[in-house]
């Protein structure tokens, strides 16, 4: 497999692309922690909620503690006491500990979507076209080889000749049916393996 092109322009165009492809998602990755933890210091209210209560429920329980040794009505009072923390400040605890773990849960929920779905966003925009280049490149390396031989430069820069863009031909040749008709292929092959992103092979070529 051929990942990147061997000429140094494309190559670094292609490198580029995948690294702001990263760098995306890792500020996808950033964004969505930052979204979490603003979110779960909302959480600090449910926790204010649930201590608060917990300190009603102690101070009632700590009464009752006070005059369970009053004699005869003691007990009855304690009982009381408890029962008075638990219906007061047991509720409110338990309140607030449901809403602490509410806020945590949307606050998790709130962070992988915004993580995810931008992050799926760019991958189906890039993946696909990525994986695409590198099969087309890998492929043209395959089926273009080493064009050695006469007859086989001539076949490839016929290939060129009336399979390219004439945009794409013009850099190299402002003539290109003059320049295959000359034998002049070397233009012409330059420009299809550049197409390619792939370097003209041959030492007089380079």
């Amino acid at each position: 497999m051929r990942y990147y092109p061997e000429l140094a322009g494309p190559r670094n165009r292609a490198i580029l692309a995948d690294v702001v492809v990263v760098m995306l998602v890792i500020f996808f990755a950033w964004l969505g922690l930052m979204v979490n933890d603003t979110f779960d210091d909302i959480a600090s209210l449910g926790r204010g909620v649930e201590s608060a209560g917990n300190s009603v429920q102690d101070g009632f329980e700590d009464a009752g503690g006070l005059v369970e040794d009053i004699p005869v009505v003691g007990g009855a009072l304690g009982d009381a006491f408890t029962d008075v923390g638990e219906g007061t400040g047991g509720q409110t605890a338990e309140l607030g500990n449901s809403g602490e773990e509410a806020i945590e849960d949307t606050a998790r929920l709130l962070g992988w979507v915004t993580f995810a779905l931008p992050t799926l966003m760019v991958l189906l925009w890039a993946v696909p076209r990525r994986v695409a280049r590198v099969r087309r490149m890998s492929a043209a390396a395959r089926l273009l080889g080493d064009p050695a031989g006469e007859e086989r430069e001539r076949l490839l820069a016929m290939r060129a000749a009336f399979g390219l863009p004439v945009e794409k031909l013009f850099p190299y040749t402002r003539d290109p049916i003059g320049a295959l008709a000359q034998g002049d292929h070397e233009p012409l092959l330059r420009a299809l393996f550049e197409d390619a992103g792939l370097r003209l092979p041959g030492p007089s070529r380079s």
